[in-house]
């Protein structure tokens, strides 16, 4: 349950450097420095819900507030001897390298500077720490906090529990125990101590008792629990404990209290107060298309560590609530279960955003957004259009003075013009939610094949009797029955149409939380509330493109998947520097501009083929990645190979295609996806080709329940889609050896298992093989899949066969006619094959084809024919590519700089001068390293 980050980048065998030539051009790393560590000990502890209170400051840069830890030991962990100072997270700290101990800070006692600071595996200068407003001097906290020096935090542990959160680039001024108990507005939550017999001594701490039962509210209380999370998180610091003893080194924060010496004794509500770096790795703070400043989680490697500290394991599922202030001309986007309407607050005149969600998840797909973003709506389609073109003569001079001297500046006026702003909206105006009504689908009939095979898989997994009857089972405090329906009057239910169950089809294997799967009104919401934002001058295509989609491309995911996992959806067009063209997350997706159409006006329906299937891959995944998650996130694979392999059958559906045209289709993908996976394996290191890197280890942790995601911090992995398009055809594999349609049946049956859980490949494959078991009669085991597609580098034999078959598909043979999107870019990858094009030639190509007004995967392609035969009068669109596509334009710089053209380098320099400053940081270095 990772935020899925979208790679884009496309890797080409002619001008393409390999990694080997990149190598000298990225950053030098530590081989160890490759795997991002997870230190927190989730086996001893897990944090259940997180209340954070928050304000941003676009002056400084930075986010500061608070964070506060509803804490559960787990069972069994341990006696006080066993974990006494000696957990093995402790032992970890014990075991890094000197240089990384003197790099640690010991409460906010440090020296007023800090030499090094290393991060994301580059060393750095580090700015002096701040402490938020308030929090006292260095040498007060380490007064109250802390010891003075790492030795000294282990030789004086004391036998003390030490408590490990992933933390990263945050300046922590304080943490302290929580007085839950002075929340006596919450009666009858806190149990009478009972003493063991012939004691007189409670055996059990009324305040973890207390917390105890305030976590354990069931989910039909949900709102109930949530407002007395609040109530506690406000509660004061305990009486007489002062801070607590903390230090933070590279990848943690730890914590302990003198006297705990087990998990059981640790206090389970801690508050801690911090504030965010400029730097830090997991927030993006830029300038959207209107030049106003914004700032976003960034969904980079180390995931939200930098944003506020956590436990990073994806074990460590849990909810959270968040109060957020910002300034009163922004609009704040979160991970959230309702649409917040902003307050004000009357002490800073700024606005505070309310979010909340109640399905536990990992910390990582926390998502922020804050910036002077606009809402579009069809409604407000004809104002805006009318509002455009009275600015577009002064957006389109500041386009061009950009690419000539930088960030162009507008007037309030102008951008407002024939628009609401902002700040109308964030007073207190609920935003409107997108009411298009769900697209009607005819529903596939059902074979009685389709339907023995459906039955038998229930029979199987437990949910029907020998009569095929459906079997009760229980979801949280309710009695549910299994989907499958055996009576006659549904004979003709097939599994894509969900509008005849109520919320007694469903069985849930997962923990207490209120689940979409087994409300009724969930069943039949084909389209969900959903909403479009972005900056003034991409609303036009925004609504155009993202909002007209949205609802068939919503109602199509209903059709081929079942129930929404979520309840509503706000989609942002996110700043040019953002790194992909997508990244998923609960309740919210990030879209690059690169998906939107080119043209002004009136876009074709093909030219809308990039924004549609993009939008199909991030709805995937709320299903593969977020509903189901990884276990181990090394298995990339299980969400973004499940999400590829799902956006062609989501869009085919949103499009109404027919079967033959959707078989078309899919062919021709298959066979980009294959020049594309084939390419990037020859310019990729073997270590890099896996699926399954951590191989017979995957899902393994440490004692204490640490670990390492192999391979996270590779600059080279940052842009690699092996997982992507490996796993996409591992998918198509499999569906080939029983039948597409069976196949997407079996992944619905999937999801209704295991939604709400964490899974390893082999709950997958495993209930696969079972469930068709013809497949293994034929030599299909577990092994033999494992062998040939997730532990094995290389493409697999049956890729190479197919390769030929989807070569001479009728698509490819009518690429010289006129041609859809796909078609142009397999057009344009056969172009990419010959060695000598003429400059009329490319002229040709580009007046026949309106090359510079077509999507940004055929432009790209464009682009890469300008570098590779020196066509000096097309370099302008390579310099517009860079500056407008930076999701796609990081590869581009590196075949600019390996023709060793002085003219091209000279591009490439050009090209980053202008857009440095607004670029991810992490395509930033690789592109500076390559380029400087």
């Amino acid at each position: 349950m990772q935020r899925h980050h979208c790679a884009t980048s496309i890797k080409r065998t002619q001008v393409q450097p390999s990694s080997a030539q990149l190598r000298p051009y990225l950053c030098d790393m530590e081989p160890d420095a490759d795997d991002l560590p997870l230190r927190a000990n989730t086996n001893h502890i897990l944090v259940r819900h997180y209340v954070l209170d928050l304000a941003v400051h676009f002056d400084r840069k930075v986010i500061g507030g608070t964070v506060v830890l509803f804490l559960e030991p787990c069972s069994g962990s341990g006696s006080a001897k066993e974990e006494a100072g000696g957990s093995p997270g402790a032992l970890e700290c014990r075991s890094r390298d000197a240089g990384e101990q003197e790099d640690a800070t010991i409460g906010l006692a440090e020296t007023p500077t800090r030499a090094k600071n290393r991060c994301a595996g580059r060393e750095r200068d580090a700015p002096e720490p701040r402490a938020p407003p308030g929090s006292g001097s260095a040498h007060a906290a380490a007064e109250s906090g802390g010891s003075p020096s790492p030795r000294s935090w282990e030789a004086n542990s004391g036998g003390d529990f030490t408590l490990l959160l992933d933390c990263c680039d945050l300046d922590v001024s304080k943490v302290e125990e929580v007085d839950v108990a002075s929340a006596s507005a919450a009666p009858g939550l806190l149990p009478h101590p009972v003493a063991p017999e012939g004691s007189a001594v409670p055996s059990v701490k009324p305040e973890a008792a207390f917390v105890q039962n305030l976590l354990s509210v069931p989910a039909g209380q949900w709102r109930r629990r949530q407002q007395l999370l609040s109530l506690c998180s406000r509660a004061p610091g305990a009486p007489g404990g002062g801070s607590l003893p903390f230090r933070t080194d590279r990848w943690s924060l730890q914590v302990r209290k003198k006297g705990a010496v087990s998990p059981r004794d640790f206090p389970r509500v801690l508050r801690i107060c911090y504030e965010t770096r400029p730097e830090g790795g997991s927030v993006r703070w830029t300038q959207d298309q209107d030049n106003r400043v914004c700032v976003y989680t960034a969904g980079s490697p180390i995931n939200n560590r930098a944003l506020f500290p956590c436990q990073e394991p994806p074990v460590a599922m849990s909810t959270w609530q968040a109060a957020v202030r910002a300034p009163s001309g922004c609009v704040v986007l979160m991970s959230g279960e309702e649409a917040a309407v902003p307050v004000e607050d009357g002490d800073t005149r700024s606005l505070i955003w309310h979010y909340y969600v109640t399905m536990p998840m990992p910390a990582s797909t926390f998502t922020l957004a804050v910036g002077h973003w606009h809402q579009v709506t069809a409604e407000n389609a004809p104002t805006l259009q009318r509002g455009l073109r009275d600015n577009r003569r002064l957006l389109d001079r500041s386009n061009a003075a950009k690419l000539e001297a930088g960030p162009a500046e507008l007037g309030e006026a102008d951008l407002m013009s024939g628009l609401g702003s902002s700040s109308s909206v964030a007073k207190g105006s609920p935003l409107k939610t997108g009411s298009s009504p769900a697209v009607a689908f005819c529903r596939p009939q059902e074979s009685p094949a389709t339907r023995k095979a459906f039955i038998f898989s229930e029979w199987l997994e437990g949910n029907l009797d020998a009569a095929g009857n459906p079997l009760e089972r229980s979801c949280g405090d309710q009695t549910t029955r299994s989907f499958c329906q055996s009576s006659a009057g549904d004979e003709g239910l097939s599994l894509t149409d969900y509008s005849g169950t109520g919320n007694d089809a469903m069985s849930c294997s997962h923990g207490d939380y209120p689940c979409r799967f087994t409300e009724r009104s969930a069943r039949t919401q084909r389209v969900i509330p959903h909403r479009v934002f972005g900056p003034v001058c991409l609303l036009q295509k925004a609504q155009m493109a993202v909002l007209d989609l949205l609802p068939r491309c919503l109602a199509a995911a209903h059709t081929v998947l079942g129930v929404h996992p979520f309840p509503r959806l706000d989609v942002l067009i996110v700043p040019a520097g953002f790194s992909s063209l997508g990244m998923a997350s609960p309740h919210i997706i990030f879209l690059s501009q690169s998906v939107l159409c080119a043209g002004t006006f009136g876009p074709r329906e093909d030219a809308l083929s990039l924004c549609g299937s993009r939008i199909c891959h991030e709805i995937a995944h709320s299903w593969f990645g977020l509903l189901i998650g990884a276990r181990d996130w090394t298995e990339e694979w299980i969400s973004e190979g499940f999400a590829t392999y799902l956006e062609d059958i989501i869009w085919a559906q949103a499009k109404q295609l027919s079967l033959q045209q959707t078989a078309d289709q899919s062919d021709l993908k298959a066979l980009l996806r294959c020049r594309r996976l084939t390419d990037e394996l020859q310019n990729s290191e073997q270590q890099l080709q896996v699926l399954r890197p951590n191989l017979e280890c995957t899902g393994q942790v440490g004692e204490s329940g640490s670990s390492t995601v192999k391979h996270a911090l590779n600059p080279d992995k940052t842009f690699m889609q092996v997982h992507y398009l490996k796993g996409y055809f591992l998918l198509r594999f499999l569906a080939s050896q029983v039948g597409e349609k069976y196949f997407i049946d079996f992944i619905r049956v999937f999801v209704e298992k295991y939604h709400g859980q964490l899974i390893l490949s082999q709950d997958f494959l495993q209930m696969l093989l079972v469930t068709f078991p013809n497949m293994e009669r034929k030599g299909l085991t577990l092994g033999a899949i494992y062998a040939d597609w997730l532990d094995r580098p290389g493409i697999p034999k049956w890729l190479y066969e197919r390769n030929a078959v989807w070569s001479e598909a009728r698509l490819v043979e009518e690429v010289k006619a006129e041609v859809t999107s796909e078609q142009l870019v397999m057009l344009l990858e056969l172009l990419l094959e010959e060695e000598e094009l003429s400059g009329a030639t490319l002229e040709a190509l580009q007046r026949t084809y309106d090359l510079q007004n077509e999507d940004a995967e055929v432009k790209h392609r464009w682009c890469e024919l300008v570098v590779k035969h020196s066509h000096a009068r097309a370099y302008g669109d390579v310099e517009h590519f860079l500056v407008h596509n930076q999701a796609m334009g990081v590869y581009l710089y590196g075949e600019l700089m390996v023709q060793e053209d002085r003219e091209q380098q000279a591009l490439a320099r050009r090209c980053l001068s202008l857009v440095q400053e607004e670029m991810d940081q992490s395509a930033r270095r690789v592109v500076e390293e390559m380029v400087l």
